[in-house]
């Protein structure tokens, strides 16, 4: 007798089916596991001998061979313990052959029987739900689980034997509650900002429109609090984005408690991250911080300190809003549509241009300090703003600052006025102005004859890429919503260019 139970092997966030067949044959007694299993799924074989012993389940000194079809697919992780272990069960006669056909299976066991958490339970269950069947996993899993829908059947029981009592009848098994975590309360607010009146108002339109970002300026000027701070002015993720990205935290086995939440993501790697910690990779390619970042903010602070080979892994990811993770034997990709933040010191000794300092090396320390970062990065990089160091009267006598609610009140009207557009020209994967295609923004942001001869004269002298001329668009567009305008204006294409001058010196001095 084979018998058959259902479970996934995870490719980026998408499930693959994996059928684990079991047969219990005459032969040289042993179990065998074959099917390309990794390390983790070869050694559950003793995780599973070892629960079933626990749970008064005795192996006959047989032939036991467990094939996980197809055989040509890596299996990887520690999820493949429970459906093998149900497999055995349901040869055995311990659990009803037939009662496993109509659901998903995967967990982790511990060697007294009972369930241990694993990462992929939302993904798992959303692929369930797709094709009409339910899904078995452990009770720890079993709140994240739950977000797939409500019409899903969900067991999630904490032992085999719980499992095996609810398939006999004589214990029935509740199903998981969806848990949400708590909104956050402790978030940094704007208000905490002395003076920096300009980069308060570039942050609010980076938030409006989800442009990126670049603050220059020297040490204790303010960049990090004010990064610190954009979560508190973003709206908060609509429901298909907040799936989207619980499922890319349940693969990396970031979700605590399988608790979801609607705050935006806010990622801050440190600047010694390597090209697979940010954009994603390693022996089981997972997703990497610009991934986990998903529909919200990567802040990389020191940003010239970073790798120049891992800051130009970024541009395919700022453009595609994926990254994509290619293998010898497979090809897995994620997720990535960020905003990118980034701080930096004008130059290696952080004082350039500051009244009263003069670097050493002179011209050379920002010159070489700013190279490290290549312009291809940077023009894909929509507002560059100076953030100067904070005057002493602001300090002593700061005058009355804007809260974070009264900024994200004006961010959450002007993207609600962008979705609205989107949505009349059947856009609705589009929810900002920094995503929208070229064609699109021509078409909603053609400025008017004031605006576009100035865009036509900035355009020649500052020497503007066709990427940097769409972006500057894109901005204005921003710009224009915040005031609540139809129509792009010459004042917002003058602001809009403004926010590229940072980095047009930038490309001078290391000229």
């Amino acid at each position: 007798m084979v018998a058959r139970v259902g479970t996934v092997a995870f490719q980026g966030i998408e499930g693959v089916p994996v059928d684990v067949q079991v047969m219990i044959g005459p032969g040289k007694i042993n179990m065998h596991i074959v099917g390309l299993p990794d390390k983790a799924v070869a050694e559950s074989r003793e995780r599973v001998q070892a629960a079933l012993h626990a749970s008064g389940l005795a192996l006959p000194p047989k032939k036991i061979t467990i094939n996980l079809a197809p055989a040509d697919l890596p299996k990887e992780g520690s999820h493949f313990d429970l459906p093998i272990a149900l497999g055995l069960m349901a040869v055995l006669g311990a659990i009803p052959a037939d009662a496993l056909g109509g659901y998903i299976v995967l967990g982790e066991l511990n060697l007294d029987g009972t369930l241990a958490h694993v990462a992929g339970a939302l993904p798992a269950a959303i692929g369930a739900n797709a094709v009409g069947k339910g899904l078995i996993c452990p009770a720890d899993s079993g709140a994240e689980a739950a977000w797939a829908g409500n019409e899903i059947d969900i067991l999630a029981p904490r032992s085999l034997i719980a499992l095996a009592n609810h398939f006999r009848g004589t214990q029935v098994l509740a199903r998981p509650q969806p848990a949400i975590r708590a909104p956050a309360t402790d978030l940094p607010d704007l208000a905490d900002i002395k003076g920096q009146e300009s980069a308060k108002r570039a942050l609010e339109v980076a938030a409006a429109g989800g442009h990126n970002l670049l603050m220059i300026g020297p040490p204790g000027s303010g960049k990090s609090m004010l990064a610190a701070r954009l979560p508190s002015i973003l709206p908060p993720l609509t429901a298909p984005e907040l799936l989207e990205v619980s499922m890319i935290h349940s693969i990396a086995g970031q979700l605590s408690g399988g608790k979801l939440s609607d705050r935006r993501p806010y990622r801050a790697p440190h600047h010694s991250a390597t090209m697979a910690a940010l954009v994603g990779g390693g022996l089981r390619a997972k997703p990497g911080e610009a991934s986990l970042a998903h529909h919200g903010v990567l802040f990389l602070d020191e940003f010239p300190e970073f790798s120049p080979q891992v800051l130009d892994a970024l541009r395919q990811p700022l453009e595609t809003a994926e990254c994509v993770i290619a293998r010898a034997n497979h090809r897995v990709t994620y997720p990535a549509g960020i905003q990118l933040v980034a701080a930096m010191n004008p130059c290696r000794c952080g004082m350039a241009g500051e009244p009263g300092h003069t670097c050493a090396r002179g011209p050379r320390c920002a010159g070489d300090y700013q190279a490290r970062i290549s312009g291809p990065l940077m023009d894909r990089i929509d507002i560059r703003i100076d953030v100067p160091a904070v005057s002493a009267v602001d300090l002593i006598r700061p005058v009355a600052a804007e809260s974070s609610a009264d900024v994200a009140r004006r961010v959450a009207r002007a993207r609600a006025r962008q979705q609205h557009r989107f949505e009349e020209m059947g856009q609705r994967g589009i929810t900002t102005n920094a995503r929208c295609s070229t064609s699109m923004i021509e078409t909603f942001a053609a400025p008017d004859q004031a605006g576009l001869q100035l865009l036509r004269d900035a355009a020649e002298k500052l020497k503007f890429s066709a990427r940097g001329y769409h972006r500057v668009l894109k901005v204005a567009r921003t710009l224009a919503d915040l005031d609540d305008k139809d129509t792009v204006g010459r004042i917002h294409l003058a602001e809009a260019i403004s926010y590229r001058m940072a980095g047009e010196r930038m490309a001078m001095a290391s000229a």
